[in-house]
């Protein structure tokens, strides 16, 4: 009996042995589980990329110096130096963009006639970070508005919305003294897209010629500013025809489609020959 109890704690100790063995693994199997959960929740999280943005509409820019048409620049400056005009300086013609043009109608004691045009292509691309190239175009548009309105020296400034040029535009309209003569200004800030196009036109009458009319130049400029406009479109379709055009991989896919096409046809032929 004395032999028997000895044994009993011993035998009840290797008993426990497998029981806290199960314990240990249902408790490992639980931690397993948490660790699993919790990977599993933040799997989503961190494959789940940013809203990407919108592309942007136009990828180049137009000649400013071809995008208004020599018909026109005649019209609104006369006696005009260079009908091929005088191109902007930049760093990037892909991204800023400029021309002008300026002119003295000489009429001798009659007076003289003075015309300045300009216009300026400013293109923006689709950021992640800074966002998509037609919401930050539509901020630089805000900017040229409150630029234009701000000029130095301006005198009956005004501001109005215009249709039909670009997807929105303004016209700012105001009169400025310089050269002991007093000019007429009407500048046209508008958006198409990913590019914001600032035009501006004014003149003056010299030697007792007389001023040009506020509405003759308001019109000019936004006839100017419509073509300008235009061409962005215009100039960026031409491009990205040029450029699939260039493609040999393309060219190669098109080709094998054709040769496909023309195969089947064949088949076709032959069973109805047989």
């Amino acid at each position: 009996m004395h032999r028997s109890a000895s044994r009993l704690p011993r035998i009840l100790a290797c008993a426990a042995v497998p029981v806290m063995l199960v314990v240990a693994g249902c408790s490992s199997d639980s931690d397993d589980t948490k660790a699993s959960g919790s990977s599993s929740s933040a799997t989503p999280s961190a494959t789940t990329s940013e809203a990407s943005v919108e592309p942007a509409k136009f990828a180049a820019l137009p000649d400013p110096c071809k995008s208004i048409t020599t018909k026109t620049v005649t019209s609104l400056v006369p006696a005009v130096k260079s009908k091929a005009g005088t191109p902007a300086k930049s760093s990037d013609t892909a991204a800023r963009a400029g021309c002008s043009w300026n002119g003295l109608d000489d009429n001798g004691v009659k007076g003289s006639q003075y015309r300045w045009l300009d216009v300026g292509f400013t293109r923006f691309d689709s950021d992640q970070t800074l966002g998509s190239g037609a919401a930050r175009a539509q901020q630089d548009y805000t900017k040229q508005v409150e630029k234009a309105k701000a000029a130095e020296g301006a005198k009956k400034v005004a501001e109005a919305a215009v249709s039909g040029i670009g997807e929105q535009a303004t016209t700012i309209t105001y009169d400025l003294s310089k050269t002991s003569e007093d000019f007429k200004y009407a500048t046209v800030i508008a958006r198409t897209g990913n590019v914001v196009v600032t035009l501006t036109y004014n003149g003056a009458g010299y030697a007792g010629a007389k001023t040009p009319a506020a509405a003759d130049i308001l019109k000019g400029a936004e006839k100017a500013a419509k073509e300008a406009v235009a061409s962005v479109a215009t100039s960026d379709a031409a491009s990205n025809a040029a450029s699939k055009s260039a493609d040999p991989s393309k060219s190669s896919a098109a080709d094998e489609k054709a040769s496909d096409e023309k195969s089947s046809d064949t088949k076709t032929s032959d069973k109805k020959t047989d």
